[in-house]
């Protein structure tokens, strides 16, 4: 049964949707859009690109290398997407002179309703496109990537999990890594009890749920 709220829709731009077909189909992302407690748009920004070749990228004015994102292409289908539906919502553009994305956004995004990710290849985006749609930026790490695909991927995934009903225990979200305590989850253990020497902690066979429960307080890491 569908929610009863309208679910997170999420459209991405990107030139290489293709990049994300499995990704939407596994795991947590694909049982949260056949739950459809999330709703995931893939577009190809090339739709927008005019001429025969479809050209959406150019050589750098004042030379140096690579190539750099037109303005025209990008900026037309980021405006049409955002007006395909009500909100408009925000919109993102994954790049490494942005923020560093934390969970503390990825549970305020998980919420916003509607959100729209821009992934960047080449060299980057004409810097017009930014000072025209004025996006946020947001950066998965400072490290360089072939494109922005696997950085909207890693922040979609962040944010679908935090989406009410798409984990199986509600506590999950809460009970893990960077949980609104802040700190990283401690240690599990599952069978055998005993393994090359190396034995489950007693308290976790204890049955007592004060003692396990304050051990894992102890052992957050």
């Amino acid at each position: 049964m569908p929610p009863a709220s309208p679910p997170l829709r999420i459209d991405v731009l990107t030139l290489f949707p293709g990049l994300f077909e499995g990704f939407l189909r596994e795991s947590i992302v694909g049982r949260a859009l056949a739950k459809e407690l999330v709703e995931i748009r893939l577009w190809d920004i090339r739709d927008w690109a005019e001429g025969r070749h479809k050209q959406v990228d150019d050589r750098p004015f004042g030379g140096g290398p690579g190539m750099v994102l037109m303005a025209p292409p990008v900026v037309a289908a980021i405006e049409a997407v955002r007006a395909a539906a009500e909100p408009p919502g925000g919109l993102i553009v994954l790049s490494p002179q942005g923020k560093r994305f934390d969970q503390a956004r990825a549970a305020e995004l998980a919420v916003s309703g509607r959100l729209t990710l821009v992934c960047g290849r080449y060299e980057g985006f004409d810097e017009r496109i930014i000072e025209i749609l004025k996006p946020e930026l947001l950066s998965v790490g400072d490290y360089v990537l072939s494109g922005g695909e696997p950085a909207a991927m890693v922040v979609i995934d962040a944010i679908v999990r935090l989406v009410p009903g798409v984990l199986g225990d509600a506590e999950s979200a809460v009970d893990e890594s960077f949980g609104p305590d802040g700190g990283l989850e401690y240690p599990h253990y599952t069978r055998p009890r005993d393994y090359r020497g190396l034995a489950v902690p007693e308290v976790l066979l204890s049955g007592d749920h004060s003692a396990i429960a304050r051990w894992r307080r102890e052992h957050r890491r």
